[in-house]
């Protein structure tokens, strides 16, 4: 239960002076919702306001505060801007613009009676103007004009001046804390205290020190819960799995596992021996064999006597895996049955029943896998595939599915960069395979103007007449009034018109069976062109599509291309990846289109993408239901995530759950950053 003295905190944000149904509107849109969030709302940049005597054409284009007295008044016909000619102490002249209310800017300017001015001076051919300044006020007043302004992120309906009165009101709710950071950490950083980091931040974005205090507090309230699950997990006591090898040694495989493979799996085997339960995160590149070392973990399991469980996160890719693992497991004396929300009625009782009476060995299926009703006599390990945040509660609610609490694999083909492995990651063991199999085709990437749409489809003619399979990816469903994107469904329709009943189509919006009976056409080759949204992006396999692609590829972030891209190359025969781009790039967009034409390499693309889009955009939080962290940019999450996970296994190890002074404190911290979930986990919490 949260304690006490943060309530004022985590109040609803309607408490604050001024916010009624009108403005909340705006607050809600932006993720403010309470107190904390107006908090922890930092500012996005800031303006220097230039204090200056006099006007002076050498400041056009910054902002500056100057004492100006108003003269005339203006009407610019009846649509014309409102004009109040002004002039400094030295009789220089500016134009004070007002597209609207001239009214009010009669009363603040009155004629003849001077005024402190800030805003940023423009030039409109020979005459000098501010544009709605910022600032008109009494000169008594002048100094609660700042020199150096938070600008914030803003939604419509919402002004900079209304959402910093907000934070200053925010400010003075917030109490006083111990301090939970390493003493002299704190101090050889330079740190401010929690409070006065934050009115710092709020009032000088500039200000480092108050930042990176704020961004090291988010993180070491991650790893301390991180630390927690993990101290927990130790303390619980596993069913060690001792396999026999007589399933592994039946399978029959296309290929020999590659080292990385191999030694990936002896390093799980190792870990399954043993009582405490495993916790192991599987990294590998698009097309880097995953699956196979997960294959193998869910045997060690069955070989043991034990039952094992397989979570994807689409119903499509959980689907695949169930028809892959029957495919490799045919002829073995292993039971692997699908469980997602669609199973109905007789159907799910069978599995079910299956599950609690030990009849199904392997269990594939999506969240359903972890609803109350699902029971397993003896579930020993779990694998979570393609899950790019699986959090703490999710991973609290898997341990109670097992009198003692199974092992866990968790599986990317996103690689993530080493700091983002670390803060979400940090309690895990790592494997990761950086080799490819022997026959994975390089794939050839080339970027084309949208301009060149018809040569792009003439070529895809060709493809198809050739005997190959395509996919076409589209960003949106359907065409929206603020949006030029292509939509999946209009695509498909220009591409029958040229090529028939060979065209299918596929997006999140179909409902689960006629979603999956349009990919199992692809997959048959019934189907030679696959238009799809985003929905294709992870696992499905199909090696005779040899061609991607992606329309407004500049609208997608990199670690989505390199995953769609991963679609291709799949077969024996040469793969093109081609990212149709519009004709204004952003410099993101176009280092992101040239990077992903000069490499293949998934772990430098993550690395490039956290450098450009920052960390909670390449672990795809958005759609994991986890917050991103809201103080940590990607720079401060690089530099601060090693010390942060060394400072709390030293507080957990140390005192023993957080029972010391400094522990008590970072149960606030918990709290306060909303990782409560493990302060379940304390040993006397």
């Amino acid at each position: 239960m949260r304690p006490d003295t943060l309530n004022s905190l985590f109040a609803e944000i309607e408490v604050l002076k001024g916010v009624g149904p009108q403005l909340a509107k705006p607050l809600h849109r932006l993720g403010l919702d309470r107190v904390i969030d107006i908090l922890f709302h930092l500012p996005a940049g800031w303006i220097d306001r230039k204090r200056v005597d006099r006007l002076d054409p050498v400041d056009v284009g910054r902002a500056i505060t100057v004492v100006l007295t108003p003269r005339d008044y203006r009407q610019g016909g009846a649509r014309g801007p409102f004009r109040v000619h002004a002039e400094d102490g030295d009789g220089g002249q500016v134009s004070l613009i007002y597209f609207r209310n001239p009214g009010w800017a009669r009363q603040q300017l009155p004629l003849g009676t001077a005024r402190i001015v800030s805003g940023k001076l423009d030039r409109y051919g020979q005459e000098l103007q501010i544009v709605h300044p910022d600032h008109v006020l009494p000169l008594e007043e002048a100094a609660a004009i700042p020199e150096r302004e938070p600008v914030y992120p803003l939604s419509e309906g919402l002004s900079n001046k209304r959402l910093a009165d907000f934070v200053a009101q925010a400010l003075d709710r917030r109490p006083e804390f111990d301090e939970w950071i390493e003493p002299s950490l704190k101090a050889s950083r330079g740190w401010p205290d929690w409070a006065d980091a934050l009115a710092t931040a709020h009032r000088d974005p500039a200000a480092t020190a108050a930042r990176d205090r704020l961004a090291y507090d988010e993180l070491f309230a991650n790893q301390l819960a991180l630390s927690l699950v993990r101290a927990s997990s130790r303390r619980r006591k596993g069913v060690p799995l001792h396999g026999d090898g007589r399933l592994r040694d039946q399978l029959k495989l296309p290929y020999s596992p590659t080292g990385a493979q191999n030694r990936a799996v002896a390093e799980i085997e190792g870990d399954l021996q043993q009582e405490m339960p495993m916790l192991r995160l599987l990294q590998g590149d698009v097309g880097s064999g995953k699956t196979l070392v997960a294959l193998m973990a869910m045997l060690i399991a069955v070989e043991a006597g034990a039952q094992a469980a397989l979570l994807a996160p689409t119903e499509i890719l959980a689907r695949q895996h169930h028809q892959t693992l029957s495919r490799q497991l045919a002829g073995l004396p292993v039971n692997v049955a699908v469980l997602t929300g669609r199973e109905k009625g007789k159907v799910r009782e069978s599995c079910l029943m299956g599950l609690a009476d030990g009849s199904i060995h392997i269990l594939v299926g999506t969240h359903a896998i972890f609803q109350q009703a699902v029971t397993y006599k003896r579930l020993g390990l779990a694998v979570v595939d393609e899950q790019h945040r699986f959090g703490v509660a999710q991973r609290m609610m898997l341990a109670a599915k097992a009198e003692r609490p199974p092992h866990l694999l968790v599986m990317t083909a996103t690689p993530i960069p080493r700091t983002l492995t670390l803060t979400h990651y940090g309690e895990m063991d790592v494997s990761r395979l950086d080799e490819m199999p022997p026959g994975r085709q390089p794939i050839e990437t080339r970027v084309v103007s949208d301009e060149r749409l018809a040569e792009v489809v003439d070529g895809l003619g060709r493809h198809i007449a050739a005997g190959k399979q395509a996919y076409w990816v589209c960003p949106l469903v359907e065409e929206s009034e603020t949006s030029d994107l292509a939509a999946a469904e209009d695509r498909a329709e220009t591409l029958r018109r040229r090529f028939g009943d060979k065209v299918g189509v596929v997006h999140g919006r179909m409902k689960g069976p006629e979603k999956d009976a349009v990919m199992a056409a692809f997959q048959r080759g019934d189907l030679a062109v696959l238009v799809a949204t985003t929905v294709i992006e992870v696992g499905v396999d199909v090696p005779n599509a040899s061609l991607m692609v992606v329309e407004h590829a500049d609208r997608f972030g990199l670690a989505q291309l390199h995953q769609l891209r991963g679609r291709v190359g799949r077969g024996e025969q040469h793969s093109i990846c081609l990212l149709l781009r519009g004709g204004a790039l952003s410099e993101t967009a176009r280092a992101r289109l040239a990077l992903m034409r000069e490499t293949n390499d998934g772990f430098r693309i993550a690395e490039e993408d956290l450098r450009l889009r920052g960390a909670g955009e390449i672990l795809g939080t958005r759609q994991s239901g986890e917050a991103a962290f809201r103080l940590a940019g990607p720079e401060q999450t690089a530099a601060l995530a090693q010390p942060a996970m060394d400072d709390a296994r030293l507080l957990v190890d140390r005192d023993g759950g957080l029972e010391g002074p400094r522990g008590q404190a970072a149960r606030i911290l918990l709290y306060l950053m909303e990782r409560d979930a493990a302060v379940g986990l304390l040993r006397a919490g």
